[in-house]
């Protein structure tokens, strides 16, 4: 029996498969134009949001979950990751420029993200079986955050870093981030769609308006929000 991948795959799935190719040209965006990177990291965002919505309206697959997993760690783990790495590399140099003990530090620091979003996931996939409620950050908002603040203006690499640094710790934290519901789910997403096509307008104000609702729900969320 082979893999039969027309048939076992569907719609929901596809727009999965393009969120793990906007966050893989985003990734190798950011060495050339970060702020273009950003832009289409919050795009896969979107295309995340995307396919949940799709997968609601259509009867998923049974690799569906898991594939969605995988993405995830792709466009919100990996990307992330290599955000940070450039950012540091442009400040402080790159392996031959600063030497290996400055090169094997940046590369530690910048993996953090990706290692803790894979860990996280792995978890998630074996021992936590409801969805409303999901001990860890998702590393979706960590993606949110630093993408945001870069648009928003906020350039400084140890800063990004060590905010970075501590969302990857929260990714394992022991705290129920419970689902956005869709109620909030779509004005958030219209103002992070004008962080994606104008990221410059009114002050900045798109990416500036999402930063802070991130923020609040990587502080609040846990306590005080509710989906319904």
């Amino acid at each position: 029996m082979g893999f039969e991948v027309s048939r076992r795959l569907g719609v929901a799935d596809t727009v999965t498969l393009v969120n793990a190719v906007v966050g893989f040209v985003a990734g190798a965006v950011a060495f050339a134009d970060l702020h273009l990177a950003a832009r289409l990291l919050l795009l896969s965002v979107i295309t995340d949001a995307l396919d949940g919505i799709v997968a609601r309206g259509s009867e998923s697959s049974a690799v569906g979950p898991l594939l969605d997993s995988i993405t995830d760690v792709v466009s919100f783990g990996a990307t992330p990751s290599l955000f940070v790495y450039v950012l540091l590399v442009e400040r402080f140099g790159t392996v031959t420029e600063t030497g290996p003990a400055m090169g094997v530090a940046i590369t530690l620091v910048a993996s953090a993200y990706v290692v803790f979003s894979i860990v996280r996931t792995a978890f998630y996939e074996t021992y936590i079986e409801t969805a409303d409620g999901r001990p860890g950050m998702p590393n979706s908002l960590g993606a949110i955050v630093l993408s945001t603040a870069y648009l928003g203006g906020i350039h400084h690499p140890i800063v990004l870093a060590g905010v970075m640094l501590v969302f990857s710790v929260a990714m394992i934290a022991p705290f129920d981030y419970p689902k956005p519901g869709p109620k909030h789910v779509t004005p958030v997403g219209v103002v992070l769609a004008l962080a994606v096509l104008a990221p410059d307008a009114l002050y900045q104000f798109g990416p500036r308006a999402v930063l802070v609702v991130a923020l609040l729900f990587f502080l609040a969320g846990p306590r005080y929000y509710w989906a319904d």
